[in-house]
């Protein structure tokens, strides 16, 4: 007697069509572009997880950046003397600062000036 897979087969391939829900044409339709496709929409996903931290990270820098220009400094200069002062806030803190709380970024900047000798 010969063993049958018909209902696991249907639920893996089930499993693989859920996944793939919402992918035009074939890829969300056809099973070895739906293997293909998730293999590599799984792939893209994992990679830009990392890309998402490297583009936030760049965008507080450039915050930052703006916004310390306007108080006569560099974003090199500033961050340097951030560490000489001991302040401990990271890029993420100190950019939102920069926009909803302009006083308090002032105090860290004149913080930052006297570090420098500037």
């Amino acid at each position: 007697m010969r063993v049958k897979s018909g209902v696991a087969r249907r639920r893996s391939k089930n499993r693989l069509f859920k996944r793939a829900k919402g992918f035009r044409g074939g890829r969300g339709k056809l099973l070895r572009t739906v293997k293909e496709t998730i293999i590599r929409a799984e792939a893209f996903a994992t990679r830009d997880r990392r890309v998402r931290k490297r583009d936030f990270r760049k965008l507080w820098i450039t915050r930052i950046s703006a916004a310390v220009k306007m108080r006569d400094l560099r974003y090199s200069e500033f961050i340097h003397g951030l560490k000489l002062a001991n302040v401990t806030l990271d890029r993420k803190s100190l950019s939102q600062m920069a926009i909803q709380d302009p006083a308090a970024f002032d105090a860290v900047c004149d913080l930052v000036k006297k570090a420098l000798g500037k």
